[in-house]
């Protein structure tokens, strides 16, 4: 059996101070250059797996990524943010933004990998713009940028289509999907929007504070499995606007 990409066995979190247990026992693998999405409603619990994996919370369970315990591979994980706040008056461009994290590199080597980056995610024409003058759309890209500098082999993507428009959304990850394909990386993203899932998504993962199923999305993504994961009087389609799911 190959290596997976991600490897979590029986993760349990406990938040200090709360009685109920955030994650139970969630067990799941992902293959290799897939794209995988968490899912589940608000709450559930799918940040908080992606904050365990990046070393934010502690944990009960085991963590692999590529075969070896995650503190060890963390210079291998990307990871575009659910929301970025910042100082909208903070006078700061793309670019410095970008350089923030290659402050350690000579400033040559820092423009050429910035310019890659922002030419790959079709950024390159607001390299010089303001941060806070930057649509929801453009931001995305820019965090997804700025997640690649160090050419990472896993990238973690807590809700991006969050503050971006339906067009916007099909263009992130028509972005992402060419990116794993181009890259051969695996992303994992967690998402309540299941058009997007069905659509992009090769594994779907089901989360609400335990683990409900994982599977093939046009398998797993069922009204028995929504209703059980959502409640009930909701109702799922099994399609998208976006396209068909090819996978």
């Amino acid at each position: 059996m190959k290596t997976p990409a991600l490897s979590i066995e029986n993760l349990t979190i406990r938040y200090p101070g709360y009685k109920h247990t955030a994650i139970k026992s969630v067990s799941f693998t992902v293959k290799k250059n897939s794209i995988a999405a968490l899912i589940g409603p608000n709450g559930s619990g799918k940040t908080t797996i992606i904050k365990a994996i990046l070393g934010l919370v502690d944990y009960e369970g085991a963590i692999k990524v590529f075969g070896e315990p995650v503190n060890k591979m963390y210079k291998k994980i990307g990871y575009v943010p659910q929301k970025f706040n910042f100082d909208q008056t903070f006078p700061i461009s793309v670019y410095d933004f970008m350089s923030l994290v290659l402050y350690a590199k000579p400033k040559n080597q820092t423009i050429r990998q910035i310019n890659k980056v922002l030419k790959y995610v079709e950024a390159s024409d607001i390299i010089n713009q303001r941060l806070s003058d930057l649509s929801g759309g453009q931001l995305q890209r820019v965090l997804l940028a700025r997640a690649l500098v160090h050419d990472p082999e896993l990238l973690l993507l807590d809700e991006p289509e969050a503050g971006v428009d339906v067009g916007g959304e099909q263009t992130f990850y028509d972005l992402l999907e060419k990116l794993v394909e181009d890259k051969k990386i695996t992303a994992i993203v967690a998402s309540h929007e299941l058009d997007i899932v069905y659509a992009y998504a090769n594994q779907v993962v089901c989360i609400n504070k335990r683990m409900f199923c994982e599977g093939v999305p046009n398998e797993v993504l069922t009204q028995e499995m929504f209703e059980q994961l959502y409640g009930r009087g909701l109702k799922f389609y099994g399609h998208t606007h976006i396209r068909h799911h090819k996978k």
